[in-house]
C-alpha cells in the first residue's frame, strides 16, 4: 500500500483538543486490515534486523502498533500509561504537550538493566510524551535504541526533542 493510500485512511479533525490543533485520528487506518496489514509489515520490516529486547508502547494508540509489532518481532511489550493508571511501583515523567502538560508513567520492573528498548507511539508531534518515555527507559538502565511512529508532523519538530535518537516515521504531514 503506497504513503499516499496509508495516508487517505487517517481522519484529520481541525480544532481537536482545542482550536487551532489538528487531530490525527489513525483509528480509521487500524479498522482498515489492508491498511493496518501494511503499517505493521513496514514496523517489522524497519526493525527486523535489529536487535530489540522490548518494545515501550505509549497509551493508547500506541499500544495498538507496539502490541503488533512486539508480536511479529517476538519481543515483549512495556507499557508506559497516563498517571495512576499502573497498579505497581512506577517510574513518572512529566512533559509537555502542544495544548498542556502530563506525565506518564512505567512500571519500575518492566525494563531491565541492559535491555534495547525501542519506543512506539502513533503520532510524533512536539516529542514530549515520546522523550519522556526515552528519560524513563533510560533511569530504568534500558538502552534506548530509537522511537518509531505511524505518523510525524514535521512542522512541529518533534524530533529534535528526542536527543538524537533514531527515528522511524512512516508518514509524514507538514
Amino acid at each position: 500500500m503506497l504513503e499516499s493510500d496509508l495516508k487517505s485512511t487517517v481522519r484529520e479533525i481541525p480544532g481537536f483538543p482545542k482550536p487551532g490543533i489538528t487531530f490525527y485520528d489513525v483509528s480509521t487506518l487500524f479498522r482498515r486490515a489492508d491498511a493496518f496489514r501494511a503499517v505493521v509489515d513496514r514496523f517489522v520490516e524497519r526493525y527486523r534486523d535489529e536487535r530489540i529486547d522490548v518494545i515501550a508502547a505509549i497509551e493508547a494508540r500506541g499500544f495498538v502498533l507496539g502490541a503488533a509489532a512486539a508480536t511479529e518481532l517476538r519481543v515483549g511489550l512495556v507499557l508506559a500509561r497516563k498517571a495512576g493508571k499502573l497498579p505497581h511501583a512506577t517510574e513518572t515523567e512529566s512533559y509537555d504537550l502542544e495544548y498542556g502538560c502530563a506525565s506518564i508513567e512505567v512500571h519500575r520492573d518492566a525494563v531491565e538493566a541492559g535491555q534495547r528498548v525501542l519506543v512506539v507511539d502513533d503520532v510524533l508531534a512536539t516529542g514530549g510524551t515520546a522523550a519522556a518515555v526515552g528519560r524513563i527507559v533510560s533511569r530504568l538502565g534500558g538502552h534506548l535504541t530509537g522511537y518509531a511512529f505511524l505518523l510525524e508532523i514535521d512542522a512541529l519538530g518533534g524530533r529534535k526533542q528526542l536527543g538524537g535518537a533514531p527515528v522511524f516515521s512512516l508518514l509524514h504531514y507538514a
